[in-house]
């Protein structure tokens, strides 16, 4: 564990070096997050501008969503985007050949290799929605607290789907645009699931598990979710790390390497 945390820290550090060589691009990710807040802002406003609400969900309350939405939006900016978007690029080239000679794993390697700062701006915007929307619904520090542990999960979820999407480019090398479907997917958990007709929360619940990455995580912060849900939430995280690991196995088996 120590070895792979020493080499964590040498690919981070390496990698914001880098990335800081052209600052000007913070404040570029910073004005294009935040034009993405405002208008993800005012879709909302949209439909709770004339009193509508949707089933349970008030106006902070919907914050609360589209916040850790944000933070999702951040997070994948940050870690995903920048490790797991170049797998179809590592196997166009023959660069995988390299990875898979290292003395770590190959998995690691390829999902934590490189960092992005750009997406840093969005984990902040939607750690201030967060804030502000639970400052006016008076949510306590314990329920911040607890709805960590769903908010991890949903982390989780969204790495594995990801990571499974990228291993079908040892057969299909042009992948791009199925992630591009997933992020797009995604986009549904701005809102709260109930905004949903019942066959789409059902869709973005058991098929594309949308709600445990953004409703679920605000329900356990704003004290109405069941324990079951998070429960859930931990058993499909572990099921999908535990198949996104087997699949990038099993799909090594079929790779023939660039000097095959």
């Amino acid at each position: 564990m120590q070895r792979y945390l020493k080499v964590l820290r040498l690919f981070w550090s390496a990698a914001i070096a880098s990335e800081l060589e052209y600052r000007i691009n913070f404040v570029i990710a910073s004005l294009s997050s935040l034009g993405n807040l405002v208008g993800s802002l005012f879709g909302l406003f949209l439909f709770y501008r004339t009193g509508y609400t949707f089933a349970g969900w008030s106006w902070e309350a919907a914050l609360v969503v589209l916040g850790i939405f944000t933070l999702l939006q951040g997070f994948s900016a940050t870690f995903l985007a920048p490790n797991l978007n170049r797998i179809v690029r590592h196997v166009q080239e023959g660069t995988l050949d390299f990875i898979l000679l290292k003395p770590i794993r190959s998995q690691f390697w390829l999902s934590t290799h490189t960092i992005s700062p750009w997406g840093v701006p969005d984990l902040i915007f939607g750690s201030i929605i967060i804030g502000y929307a639970g400052q006016r619904l008076g949510v306590g520090i314990d329920k911040y607290l607890f709805s960590v542990v769903p908010l991890l999960f949903g982390l989780v979820i969204l790495y594995s789907l990801w990571f499974i999407l990228g291993s079908f480019t040892i057969w299909f090398v042009k992948i791009y645009n199925v992630t591009e479907v997933l992020r797009s997917l995604l986009e549904a958990g701005r809102y709260p699931i109930t905004a949903f007709p019942t066959v789409y929360r059902f869709f973005f619940t058991f098929v594309v598990p949308v709600s445990f990455l953004t409703t679920i995580p605000a329900q356990a912060m704003l004290g109405r979710g069941e324990i079951t849900w998070v429960i859930g939430a931990g058993v499909l995280a572990l099921v999908l790390f535990f198949v996104s690991t087997w699949f990038w196995r099993f799909a090594l088996r079929f790779y023939t390497s660039a000097s095959s």
